[in-house]
């Protein structure tokens, strides 16, 4: 088995950091937040022996790849320039695109946007919803009543990172294992005041955190990983993300309702907010993506489903791959 393989090439914002296993056909491997191509860890090493140059990744704002101040350098528009650039350092024309959370919605619309390259693409935990509808702040400012909903708390800069920064390794072990199907809280569990997807009046996102378990998937090496780059680095990169959304729904107003229509998958997991939530999208997957190859919900499954799930991931991922024809 070859050895992962650190690189650093170029993109529209300066350079991309990825880590690469294996030869063949590219797929590309993009992580949600708050994470970084360690997330995809496990796979690596499977797509390779599978005959995959697997490649994951540090999305823009995150690791070792460039940061830029504005917020407006996170448009959705912008990681998928990054995506189509990786493909040219690499020296390819094409790749299959997976992604987890922010990076399933990423590699959704990299898929969208920039069918020339990315003739493929599967989503993991976020299903796809076409652009249009609402102003996304103002949906979100809706949700959770007198409560705020966790994307609205992320709009302003510098209020998370006031919260997250004096203490990231607490923070994330709190919120890897507030969706964990292992540790996240039961009914009758007292772990938790309330949903941790919600902010109460004057409180902080971390105070529905458990902070006396580590999810079983996720060991203190690993942790330290995660948290030795957010140190590092900060977290207002990753969360321009967010406060780029409504720059999205101008930038994308011209593909409402817009299908994608290259071989897809989607994996999802029973006990993830992002599958229960969405479930109208998951209904509506044969209209938006009518190359759908399979779509699997792993029974008993938080949100960290590449990580919680390894080896089902690794098997469905290459499976799929077989079936549309991107294997030696």
């Amino acid at each position: 088995m070859p050895h992962r393989t650190h690189r650093l090439v170029p993109g529209p914002a300066g350079r991309i950091h990825l880590v690469e296993q294996g030869s063949g056909p590219l797929v590309l491997l993009l992580h949600g937040f708050p994470e970084s191509w360690y997330s995809w860890r496990r796979q690596l090493p499977v797509l390779a022996a599978a005959g995959y140059r697997a490649v994951a990744v540090d999305v823009r704002g995150y690791g070792r790849s460039s940061k830029p101040a504005a917020v407006a350098a996170y448009r959705m528009t912008e990681l998928v320039e990054d995506n189509a650039a990786v493909v040219e350092a690499l020296g390819e024309r094409s790749a299959v695109v997976v992604g987890h959370d922010w990076g399933a919605t990423i590699a959704a619309h990299s898929a969208l946007l920039r069918p020339d390259v990315f003739d493929a693409v599967a989503l993991l935990s976020v299903p796809y919803t076409p652009p249009g509808g609402p102003r996304p702040s103002e949906v979100f400012a809706r949700l959770g009543g007198e409560e705020e909903f966790y994307v609205s708390y992320f709009q302003e800069p510098g209020r998370a990172e006031r919260e997250i920064e004096p203490d990231v390794r607490g923070w994330l072990a709190g919120f890897y294992a507030a969706l964990s199907a292992d540790t996240m809280p039961t009914a009758d569990a007292h772990l938790m005041p309330a949903d941790p997807h919600f902010v109460a009046p004057g409180g902080r996102l971390r105070d529905r955190f458990p902070t006396d378990r580590l999810p079983s998937w996720l060991t203190e090496d690993d942790l330290d990983v995660y948290a030795g780059e957010f140190e590092r680095t900060g977290l207002t990169g990753a969360l321009n993300r967010y406060r780029a959304m409504d720059r999205d729904w101008k930038d994308l107003a011209a593909h409402a309702g817009a299908a994608i229509r290259q071989p897809s998958l989607f994996l999802g997991g029973t006990l993830d907010a992002s599958t229960t939530w969405l479930s109208d999208a998951i209904d509506a997957f044969p209209a938006t993506l009518p190359g759908l190859r399979g779509a699997h919900l792993l029974d008993g499954c938080g949100h960290w489903i590449q990580q919680e799930r390894p080896e089902e991931v690794g098997r469905h991922l290459t499976d799929w791959l077989g079936s549309v024809g991107t294997g030696r």
